[in-house]
């Protein structure tokens, strides 16, 4: 390791002092939240927010819980973060307001250095109502984008019928699952192991993929699962909340899922699955735009002045959200489709995402293109309870000016202390390639540390 690398771990050490008496108190008054929590009863169809939720995909069809009557499970997500990143552009000056008290810089990046985080919390409701109906809502407590409390989704999963007294029903609806409300779409599989907000307990790394398929919408989705067979076909409104207005100017988003996900023995798990998402006309399309959290690496690449209403406005940690993501910006038509293969050996996984996106926005006649893939691969030892990987992270794009390319690589390292507490560390390098010189992210790269602890109940 070289000596500046080394210089800058030994202070992001000492400064973890600091992470651990500042959190101390919400980290106990959770643990104790979950104590209580323990020890009520079980939710059916249910992914858990703790470790056990790690490497859980669709909620499973085994019927393990025996239905008791009404319950409610109420649960909460922490996150806090310490962060030390520099960045750095090579963009040529280009001046807003020239002239006058407000001149300024556009393509000035502005400074960054070590420090702590706002800390990011969610809320999470889950209701048995009857046998293998339950009931999910996902509140945002706090995040980056949104201080305030905010609400993410709520939806019905329904597993069984039995309320419907038809024995054929029941048969039927032995392989099926019903999902209807606001909810996060299930296309793609990196949804299920990115950080969400507060939940940060299943993404082995720190930040999701640079295009970032995340998106609630409003409709159903209805599944089909047998022998490690999965199928979904889903339906919804395309936007990230209900409108009726300018109904010509708004169509259904149309979606699928196919694969295939089994343990093979006691060793090796595969999985497979191939996703596709279709919206032919849409106001303000949010596939890849739908995180109303934000990022999880805070002012990187951004300006320390940008134009907002035609007025000269400091950057925030809110108003600039979506630090080191890539928005390829096809809010009117999006055409996607995803290859996710999974595989787990012993104690050594792989992950991988290889997409394609075709679209555009409302005021471009011409469709776009862009594609990513990345590759994770994560050894879990000690029980499961200590883990290091590796990721990267690549995409390519079409923009009005010319191709684009970006790249990440990041190195991880997480300790579950408990199956509700989890610490990781990461280092991240990531690097912008083709854009032009009057662009802020000509020649732009960050790098450095972030270290994150959770608390998932």
């Amino acid at each position: 390791m070289t000596a500046p690398y080394t210089s800058t771990l030994i202070k992001l050490i000492m400064k973890t002092k600091i992470l651990t008496r500042t959190s101390l108190s919400a980290m106990l008054i959770l643990l104790m939240a979950g104590v209580t929590l323990a020890q009520m009863p079980a939710i059916q169809y249910f992914r858990p927010y703790d470790q056990r939720g790690v490497n859980v995909f669709e909620t499973p069809k085994e019927d393990t819980v025996i239905f008791e009557g009404l319950k409610v499970r109420i649960g909460a997500s922490f996150k806090q973060q310490y962060q030390n990143i520099s960045h750095s552009n090579k963009a040529q000056e280009v001046l807003a307001f020239e002239g006058t008290a407000n001149e300024f810089n556009q393509n000035k990046l502005i400074e960054i250095g070590g420090g702590f985080n706002l800390a990011m919390a969610n809320l999470n409701l889950d209701i048995q109502l009857v046998d293998g109906v339950r009931v999910n809502l996902v509140t945002y407590l706090s995040s980056r984008h949104h201080p305030e409390t905010w609400v993410k989704s709520g939806y019905f999963q329904i597993d069984k019928v039995s309320f419907l007294n038809s024995e054929f029903l029941d048969n039927l609806w032995k392989n099926l699952t019903l999902k209807v409300g606001h909810m996060e779409i299930n296309y793609g599989d990196s949804h299920f192991r990115r950080s969400d907000g507060g939940n940060g307990m299943f993404n082995p790394f720190v930040e999701n993929y640079l295009m970032d398929a995340f998106a609630t919408e409003i409709g159903a989705e209805l599944y089909w699962q047998k022998n490690g067979w999965i199928a979904m076909v889903g339906i919804t409104d395309g936007e990230i909340q209900g409108n009726v207005t300018k109904p010509d100017e708004r169509k259904p988003s149309v979606y699928g899922k196919l694969g295939f996900d089994r343990n093979i023995n006691e060793d090796l798990r595969v999985r497979i699955t191939g996703s596709i998402y279709d919206t032919r006309s849409s106001i303000s399309n949010t596939l890849y735009s739908g995180d109303r959290t934000g990022s999880h690496y805070y002012m990187v690449t951004e300006p320390e002045y940008y134009i907002a209403s035609g007025a000269k406005t400091a950057t925030s940690v809110s108003n600039r959200f979506t630090s080191g993501r890539i928005n390829p910006n096809f809010r009117d038509e999006v055409r996607s489709f995803v290859i996710n293969p999974f595989v787990q050996y012993k104690g050594l996984e792989f992950f991988g995402n290889y997409e394609v996106a075709k679209g555009k926005s409302s005021n471009e006649t011409v469709e776009r293109e862009y594609s990513q893939y990345a590759i994770d691969g994560i050894y879990r030892f000690a029980r499961d309870r200590f883990y290091v990987g590796a990721r990267y992270n690549a995409l390519n794009g079409e923009e009005s000016f010319g191709d684009v390319s970006v790249n990440r690589m990041a190195l991880a390292g997480g300790w579950y202390l408990t199956k509700n507490v989890l610490f990781k560390i990461e280092y991240v390098k990531q690097e912008y390639k083709d854009y032009p010189v009057t662009d802020i992210r000509h020649g732009m790269e960050f790098d450095g540390f972030v270290i994150e602890g959770i608390i998932g109940l």
